[in-house]
């Protein structure tokens, strides 16, 4: 399938391969449920296409980030599915939220008061998460408002909490001691909700050593990056390639680009394409980053731009350079990981970065990895 845009170059996202991760995540994380957080438009590959691949697959629980994004999803979704609101509720959503059948996540003591006051008002129950914070001190309720929630169980009348949860600050980071420490505060604070369903794992969090609890949320794992520093197991998600919009031969000496921030060193074969930061390559990867043509490495030389990118391609045979020929800028030769390494980031600033102008295209990417060649321009 074929989703139009107004770009050249192409984003292919395989919904397969996101399900096969899910497969894997799910047996590494048993017997716990794994959920699937969609947030930011499913980390901006299409949250309604990734989130209804999920649902076949039998996952039954999505988590959005604002409730607009879960107005969004939910009548896309069976029935039988939730979805969770992480931010929980603005003051004047409730109705909102309520009308839709989403679950909030309530992250304060004055966000479960008014969920519950909209329940009385509508004569019903309504349900809910619970987010305590352990200790990355972002969302969740506060150890006094622990202790007073703990205190007056009445607070929660006419709220039916399905879920306690917390988030870990440094699950990239498998040997961090916060790991430990927030996983025992967790179990602690359960203490106190007993007969709830547990939630603490994120994508890192399913890779370490230990109970997985009820319920584990993967994010950036399904999509096909690295969720911790080590080796990434997960399979691809996306690839991009854009076609080349112009080829010319430069002498030694010419500066490229805003700036001119580079300068070739000899006569230098260079190519330009319709890719820049506006598409989600930011200018971070100026003069460090690269694309690949027919598998030979072609670095970017001179500053990104908003709509263009400009690379040296003096080592690739003149009979891959063709104008509309196309360029690899994430796919067999070069992972997410590897460019949101080289542009000194994360892979999930990349991934919800990429801007609408590409056509995307929903289908199974290459299987086959060719050997790269890296032969790195002498003007590099």
């Amino acid at each position: 399938m074929t989703v139009s845009s107004n770009g050249a170059a192409r984003l292919r996202i395989d919904l397969e391969a996101l399900v096969a991760n899910y497969r894997k995540l799910r047996s590494t994380a048993n017997p716990a449920q794994v959920a699937a957080v969609v947030k930011a438009d499913g980390y901006g590959l299409g949250a309604v296409p990734v989130a209804q691949a999920l649902a076949k697959e039998g996952c039954r629980q999505f988590f959005t980030a604002l409730l607009c994004e879960a107005m969004t999803l939910r009548p896309s979704l069976p029935q039988d599915t939730d979805v969770f609101v992480l931010n929980g509720l603005q003051p004047g959503t409730e109705e909102e939220c309520a009308a839709i059948g989403a679950v909030p996540v309530l992250n304060s003591l004055d966000q479960i008061e008014r969920w519950a006051s909209i329940a009385r008002r509508l004569g019903t129950t309504l349900r809910a998460a619970l987010q305590v914070d352990t200790g990355m001190s972002r969302l969740g309720l506060a150890p006094d408002e622990q202790a007073a929630l703990k205190g007056a169980p009445h607070l929660l009348d006419g709220v039916e909490p399905i879920l306690l949860m917390s988030h870990l600050a440094c699950a990239d980071e498998p040997d961090h001691a916060a790991n430990r420490v927030q996983h025992d505060r967790f179990v602690q604070v359960a203490r106190g909700f007993p007969g709830l369903p547990l939630a603490l794992d994120n994508s890192g969090g399913i890779f370490l050593a230990r109970s997985h609890f009820d319920v584990v949320r993967a994010g950036i794992a399904l999509y096909g990056g690295a969720a911790t520093g080590g080796e990434n197991s997960m399979a691809p998600v996306i690839s991009i390639k854009a076609p080349i919009v112009q080829v010319r031969t430069v002498p030694a000496g010419t500066g490229m680009g805003y700036g001119m921030s580079f300068r070739t060193k000899r006569e230098t074969r260079i190519a330009t394409i319709p890719v820049g930061y506006a598409d989600g390559f930011p200018r971070t990867l100026s003069n460090r980053g690269s694309a690949f043509i027919a598998g030979v490495r072609a670095p970017i030389v001179g500053r990104v731009s908003m709509d263009s990118i400009t690379l040296d391609v003096s080592n690739v045979p003149m009979r891959h350079l063709a104008v509309g020929a196309p360029v690899e800028l994430i796919g067999e030769h070069q992972s997410l990981d590897d460019v949101a390494r080289d542009a000194a980031t994360i892979s999930y600033e990349i991934l919800v970065g990429l801007g609408r102008r590409y056509a995307r295209e929903y289908g199974a990417l290459q299987t086959s990895r060719t050997d790269a060649v890296d032969l790195r321009s002498a003007a590099a």
